[in-house]
């Protein structure tokens, strides 16, 4: 077997098991989310949703980017992870300090007095997490993605099943951060199982020097990128009551329950293949493009869908309570379709070593933001999160003219590459709702529009000839043959 063939081959796999693994996540984020979103309130999922900035704001900190690094450095000794264990577990614990100390003024931002002792319990997660750092590095960095996998969906069932049952006792947004507590200790204690490596005592933070101009570059990023997602929780709880903060959690859960498994299933291969090939350009920009298509392929059918049955799947699951988090839900959708490639480029930065083109273009995307969020905050939020799309697939261009520089990807190339996907998605949605738009029956609709647009999604995909339809049906056919 070649190498290029080996590199394909696990880059397939990497696919398969992030999009099985995120698929399986996803699923299992609904079957607990439907029980979660029964038993709580609007206002229990608004006060988690308040604090959710400054816990990954200080996880980004704790991690510092080191995974990145670590996975761009040609060769990776143990003094490399023995460092990054150290600088990672320290710095978890003394962000975990000062936010405790912090948690009273957090509470006084908010208004909401409540918020001190779960803020103090809640902001545990980033430290029990800051302790696998290293293990998740190794793991990334040879694409053990299977092992992941398992780690993320043992985690994830035994997290949901007690955040369920703690809720359905009646312990309100309690049960809900203790099952992200439990999720991030479960999946931490999961990478010290799979990971061959192990920390020694001796502690040498030397071997960061050679990683920090590199990784300090994506700890800023990082932590931009928290406060541009996280921008209108924090507006709409400082602005507007629980109950809004709450109808937004919960519309941008179920968004990133479908975004997820696209950027689940990319993000665990794109950096450290492209970074693999980074010294052959053409090869680099042929596997570049290959993936745009297929993240295309998957993205647009699977977001525009999520958003075209949002109104049927909402009340159905949840009840007409959320009928609010629908509307916005339906809005998040749209925008992270395109989302989905504007990973897709920013990983390609990462892999070319340009830490400082993916911070600035990221930190002058969150000023963008926070001014118009700040300047359009009292038009309602259905406004904002218009705005807050708009402005992101807006983006796309200033990561597409980045993209160019780096290895000369047209733009008509893009358009290419990315337009016949999403224009065929929104035609199968639209054709769709012509022809399920007189069922009356909510279960029937819902079940009508999801046979209806997938089947002309398919067709279309079949006529055309795509290559990446035809190579994804190979590889499934190949995998169940095996």
């Amino acid at each position: 077997m070649s190498e290029g063939q080996s590199l394909k081959e696990k880059t397939a796999k990497g696919l398969f098991w992030g999009g099985f693994s995120n698929g399986i996540q996803q699923l299992l984020n609904l079957l607990f989310g439907i029980f979660l979103a029964r038993l709580l309130s609007r206002e229990d999922y608004g006060m988690i949703g308040m604090l959710s900035i400054f816990s990954l704001i200080a996880g980004s900190l704790q991690e510092s980017g080191f995974t990145a690094a670590l996975t761009n450095k040609r060769e990776v000794r143990h003094q490399d992870y023995n460092a990054v264990f150290w600088f990672s577990s320290g710095m978890g614990l003394t962000l975990y300090i000062v936010l405790f100390f912090c948690a009273p003024y957090i509470a006084k931002f908010y208004d909401n007095p409540a918020l001190t002792p779960l803020a103090r319990y809640s902001f545990l997660g980033f430290f029990i997490s800051s302790l696998g750092t290293a293990q998740s590095a190794y793991m990334f960095r040879n694409l053990m993605v299977k092992q992941k996998a398992v780690s993320a969906l043992v985690s994830l069932t035994i997290s949901g099943t007690i955040g369920v049952t703690m809720a359905y006792y009646g312990m309100a947004y309690w049960g809900y951060a203790t099952q992200s507590l439990i999720y991030v200790f479960s999946v931490t204690c999961c990478y010290w199982y799979f990971s061959p490596w192990r920390p020694s005592i001796r502690i040498n933070l030397k071997p960061l020097k050679g990683m920090i101009a590199f990784s300090s570059r994506l700890l800023i990023t990082n932590i931009f990128t928290n406060i541009n997602n996280n921008i209108l929780s924090v507006i709409l709880g400082k602005f507007y009551s629980e109950q809004d903060v709450g109808d937004f959690n919960q519309a941008n859960k179920w968004n990133a329950m479908g975004y997820s498994v696209i950027y689940g299933m990319v993000r665990e291969v794109a950096q450290p293949t492209l970074s693999s090939v980074t010294d052959d350009h053409e090869r680099q920009k042929r596997i570049f493009r290959k993936m745009l298509r297929f993240t295309a392929f998957i993205s647009f059918p699977a977001l525009f869908g999520l958003s075209f049955i949002t109104p049927e799947l909402i009340t159905i699951t949840i009840t007409s309570k959320w009928a609010v988090s629908a509307e916005i839900l339906r809005i998040l959708c749209i925008g992270s379709a395109f989302l989905a490639i504007g990973n897709l480029y920013s990983n390609l930065i990462i892999s070319k070593g340009k830490s400082n083109i993916y911070m600035w273009s990221t930190i002058i995307l969150g000023v963008v933001q926070v001014s118009m969020m700040l300047y359009c905050s009292s038009y309602g939020i259905s406004t904002l999160v218009k705005y807050y799309v708009c402005i992101n697939i807006a983006w796309l261009a200033v990561w597409q003219y980045f993209v160019w520089r780096e290895i000369r990807l047209s733009v008509f190339q893009a358009l290419k590459d990315i337009c016949p996907f999403a224009i065929i998605a929104a035609g199968s949605m639209l054709a769709a709702h012509y022809c399920t738009r007189d069922i009356s029956n909510i279960y029937l609709l819902l079940a009508a529009k999801i046979v209806v647009a997938g089947t002309l999604y398919t067709a279309a995909m079949w006529i055309s000839g795509s290559v990446t339809f035809k190579e994804s049906v190979q590889y499934f056919c190949k995998k169940k043959k095996k």
